[in-house]
């Protein structure tokens, strides 16, 4: 069904829009990011694009909640409700950040200077939200000083990675070679298999921030999986290069 004249779409017939023009997932892509945090984007994507947002608005939604959320893990003591508004708000804010490229392709396509931000305010989260565990912990737990370590790698590690992968596509495409992260799908088993290196995972993992030790356990186990995914992807990466070159 189309619309004529001045007549808005419906919200089933911007959801329709939006799945014919889906791009498809990259390969590295994990679990949460392709099964959950893409269809709730689209529904954000589908309300966006009918209250009349720009994709640099959805950005700033995006942010908003984001950044909230970072906010009361650094100033709130933690508690069963705190770990709640928590991982509402920063699944809330990946989910926007999925609908901003979405609400871009509704509109006829993006911007460079959209890109910028959205990668720019991605930058600032990844790395301030291991900060504010590491603010959050020293102010409200009652930890040892060597668990304080471990947001502090986290931030190094999901730091390094996010440039890494942005760094690849970037030399990548001043070459012409097809980016590391090419939308050319993947199978099930390997985005499962990804899942834990997936920033949704560790949205939901703030569930817990009330329960400290049990916190500090799944937050530890993702740390260390991540960090064991980026030296295997630099060792990927770095070969790459030297392909390239």
């Amino acid at each position: 069904m189309t619309t004529t004249g001045s007549t808005p779409p419906t919200l089933p017939e911007t959801l329709a829009r939006l799945r014919g023009a889906q791009k498809g997932h990259a390969r590295g892509a994990p679990a949460y990011s392709v099964y959950v945090n893409r269809r709730i984007g689209r529904l954000f994507a589908a309300v966006a694009y009918r209250w009349g947002l720009t994709p640099n608005q959805v950005t700033m939604v995006s942010a908003l909640h984001t950044f909230a959320g970072i906010a009361v893990i650094a100033t709130v003591p933690p508690s069963w409700w705190a770990g709640a508004v928590v991982a509402a708000l920063l699944v809330a804010g990946y989910a926007w950040d999925s609908a901003d490229g979405q609400v871009a392709r509704l509109r006829g396509g993006g911007s460079i200077a959209g890109e910028w931000l959205d990668h720019f305010v991605d930058a600032v989260k990844i790395a301030s939200l291991h900060l504010a565990v590491l603010v959050g912990l020293y102010r409200f737990g009652d930890v040892d000083e060597v668990v304080l370590l471990v947001p502090i790698g986290f931030s190094v590690v999901a730091t390094a990675t996010f440039f890494g992968m942005i760094l690849n596509d970037l030399l990548k495409a001043a070459r012409g070679v097809a980016s590391t992260h090419a939308r050319a799908g993947g199978t099930f088993a390997r985005s499962m298999l990804l899942l834990p290196t997936d920033f949704g995972v560790l949205c939901l993992a703030f569930v817990l921030w009330g329960a400290s030790p049990l916190f500090l356990l799944v937050y530890g186990a993702l740390f260390a999986v991540n960090a064991l995914f980026l030296c295997a992807a630099a060792v990927k990466w770095f070969r790459e290069m030297r392909r390239v070159d």
